[in-house]
């Protein structure tokens, strides 16, 4: 059954007539059913780690548009959490860590192959997913990449240019390559146990790749990835993963076969038209409208989606946004944007 989804058929290299279609962040704040389960849930890492109201809100937009997979609900910085980081959301501003920026702190950090006790209720979701979805929806699990979960280690915070953690990888090498390895290590642990509790489809979200300027780009978000996904090909060979370093730009170039993934997610500050002559080349490609569209909507929206549809109809596509939908998005703006994929 699981081989005709068209997710994972696409991620097998297969083109289809008409993409399959999943959205970055999709069961999120620009849903009231969301926000309504989220208040019963009390907090934000409150909700991460109930399982029933986790697994509700992964669930609520493929209720409402019949997406063709569905991502668990959960967020980048658990992991950090489950390595003894401190961590809670202020509201309104974001996540908030205590930080890692000297040895005495990295050594203080618990052992990769912990992780798992501390991250045991996001498997649970999971295990509720993949019997709780429909037949012909894919389950994605996912997880931060290194260097992105590392900047915000390292500063505590997001930053608008990463500069505390490029600061530490300049001052502290020994410092700044230790997390990186735990931070990997950590990884292959936590993605591993999603997929025995059922996760279909792993992705690796390097959101701040492109801050990585010349050689760091390749030993900080690619070669991490890379280390991670031959770890999960070894152990798992049929789990497709979808890796996406954001920001990669003409970087995007041959990174499937130097990450080892089925499928790159592109960002949309590369041409779709681009794209399918530099990357799809290599294997599926994921993207990559502009998510400012689901805010926006109207005519622009819908041409935007044809051109992206008929620039990567030659090969395997999955439409997605470039990065994800943002709290003031318009849902029928999606469902805007899911009638012109699937209706043209």
């Amino acid at each position: 059954m699981s081989t005709q989804k068209s997710v994972l058929r696409s991620l097998a290299g297969e083109t289809l007539p008409v993409p399959p279609i999943w959205i970055m962040r999709q069961a999120g704040r620009y849903l009231p059913e969301y926000k309504a389960t989220r208040a019963k849930a009390g907090d934000f890492l409150s909700l991460c780690y109930n399982p029933n109201l986790a697994a509700e809100v992964t669930i609520q937009p493929i209720c409402r548009y019949g997406f063709d997979a569905a991502i668990l609900f959960a967020d980048i910085l658990l992991l950090p959490q489950a390595l003894g980081a401190d961590l809670s959301f202020v509201t309104g501003e974001g996540p908030r860590l205590s930080t890692i920026t000297t040895a005495d702190q990295l050594a203080a950090l618990k052992p990769a192959h912990g992780v798992s006790d501390h991250l045991s209720p996001i498997y649970e979701t999971i295990k509720i997913l993949s019997k709780a979805l429909p037949d012909e929806t894919t389950l994605i699990g996912f997880a931060g990449a290194p260097w992105t979960v590392a900047t915000y280690m390292i500063a505590g915070q997001g930053t608008p240019d990463q500069g505390p953690a490029h600061a530490l990888k300049a001052e502290n090498r020994i410092v700044f390559d230790g997390l990186i390895e735990l931070i990997t290590a950590g990884t292959i642990v936590y993605l591993s146990a999603q997929i025995d509790a059922g996760a279909e489809v792993i992705k690796l979200f390097d959101s701040w790749a492109g801050s990585l300027q010349g050689a760091d780009f390749q030993r900080y978000s690619i070669e991490p990835m890379q280390h991670i996904t031959a770890a999960l090909k070894a152990a798992y060979p049929h789990v497709p993963i979808i890796a996406f370093p954001r920001g990669a730009g003409e970087k995007y170039v041959e990174l499937h076969a130097a990450i080892g993934a089925d499928c790159i997610a592109l960002d949309d500050g590369v041409s779709a038209e681009w794209a399918a002559k530099n990357v799809q080349t290599g294997g599926c490609v994921q993207g990559n409208l502009a998510s400012s569209h689901m805010v926006t909507g109207g005519d622009v929206l819908v041409s935007e989606t044809r051109q992206i549809v008929d620039a990567f109809s030659d090969g395997p596509h999955i439409f997605n946004l470039g990065h994800g939908i943002t709290p003031d998005a318009d849902p029928e703006n999606v469902q805007l944007m899911i009638d012109t994929v699937r209706g043209g």
